[in-house]
C-alpha cells in the first residue's frame, strides 16, 4: 500500500513537474532587469537563516507541552532547513492572512499544509507538491446522527463550521452549498462548536476528523468512510524567483525518492505515537 502511495505521489509530481517546466520556458527578458534580480535563496544563504510562515493543524504543526512546536510541517520546515545548511526561524501566522504575510516579506516560504488552489496560485507560486490532504467530515452525533453522505448534510437545516480562508471553506460551500455556513479563524474553535452542539458538522482536511472522532467517541462520529476530496500541497513562495523554485522542487523529488516524505507522513497521520507530546 505504502509503495503504491509513492507511485502515485511521484507520477503525480512528474506530471506536476512537466506542467511547471512548460510554463517556465526562457521568455525575452531585459538584461539589467535580470542581472539585479537576486534570488531569495541566495538571500537565506547569506542570511544564515530560512523564516518560515505556518499557522497550527493538527498534526501538520501543534505546540507540545514545553511550547516547542511540533508536527509534519515542522519536521520538513527542518530537514529542508538543514539540506540547505541554515538555521530555521518559524513565524506562525493566522492562516486568513498567511499570504499577504508572506507577500510583504515577512518570511521566505509558507510551509503548513498549503493546498493549490488557482485562486492562490494567482498570488503565489507553488512547489511541485510533497503530499497529499484530503477533506473529511466529522459530526456531532446528537445533532445529525445517522447521516451518512454527503447529501444528507446540503440542506438549509444543516450548519457547518469551517476555519476561514481554507480549502475546507470552499469545499463547503461547493459541495454543501445548501448549508449554512459559519466560519471561525481557528481549528479549535470549529471543535468546541461541534463538541458544544452548536453545528452539526466540522468539515476539515484529514486526519483531523477522524482523530476527533475517536477522542470523543460519545460525541462525535465520522459520516463518510473515506475522504471526500484529495489536494495537492506545496510549498508557497513570492513569484518571480526561479532559482528558488527550482530548488524547492528538486528537494521535493529527492526527498520523496528517498522515503524521507512518506516516512514523516506515515508518522504523524498514521500513528498515535506522538499523542502524549501534546497540551
Amino acid at each position: 500500500m505504502k509503495t503504491l502511495r509513492l507511485a502515485a505521489l511521484l507520477t503525480i509530481f512528474c506530471l506536476f513537474a512537466f506542467t511547471l517546466g512548460c510554463s517556465q520556458a526562457p521568455q525575452q527578458t531585459d538584461s539589467k532587469n535580470t542581472a539585479a534580480k537576486t534570488s531569495q535563496l541566495d538571500i537565506i544563504l547569506k542570511r544564515g537563516t530560512i523564516k518560515v510562515g505556518f499557522d497550527t493543524f493538527k498534526p501538520w504543526a501543534m505546540k507540545d507541552k514545553e511550547g516547542n512546536y511540533i508536527g509534519f510541517e515542522i519536521d520538513v520546515a527542518k530537514k529542508l532547513a538543514k539540506d540547505m545548511g541554515v538555521e530555521i526561524e518559524f513565524i506562525p501566522t493566522k492562516w486568513s492572512g498567511i499570504i499577504p504575510a508572506l507577500l510583504t516579506g515577512k518570511f521566505d516560504i509558507i510551509i503548513g499544509g498549503m493546498s493549490v488552489t488557482p485562486q492562490r496560485n494567482l498570488k503565489v507560486n507553488f512547489s511541485v507538491p510533497y503530499e497529499f490532504s484530503g477533506l473529511s467530515i466529522v459530526a456531532n452525533q446528537k445533532l445529525a446522527g445517522g447521516r451518512s453522505t454527503l447529501a444528507d448534510f446540503n440542506n438549509p437545516e444543516t450548519t457547518i463550521a469551517v476555519r476561514l480562508g481554507t480549502t475546507a471553506a470552499e469545499a463547503t460551500r461547493n459541495f454543501l452549498p445548501k448549508a449554512k455556513t459559519l466560519f471561525f479563524d481557528e481549528e479549535s474553535q470549529t471543535i468546541q462548536e461541534l463538541l458544544n452542539g452548536r453545528v452539526h458538522a466540522v468539515v476539515a482536511s484529514s486526519p483531523l476528523p477522524s482523530t476527533m472522532s475517536d477522542e470523543y467517541q460519545d460525541t462525535l462520529y465520522l459520516p463518510l468512510q473515506k475522504d471526500f476530496s484529495k489536494e495537492p500541497i506545496s510549498f508557497a513562495v513570492r513569484k518571480g524567483d526561479p532559482d528558488y523554485l527550482n530548488w524547492l522542487n528538486n528537494w521535493v523529488v529527492v526527498t520523496m525518492s528517498k522515503g524521507w516524505l512518506q516516512n514523516r507522513y506515515e508518522y504523524w497521520f498514521f500513528s498515535n505515537e506522538w499523542e502524549s507530546m501534546i497540551q
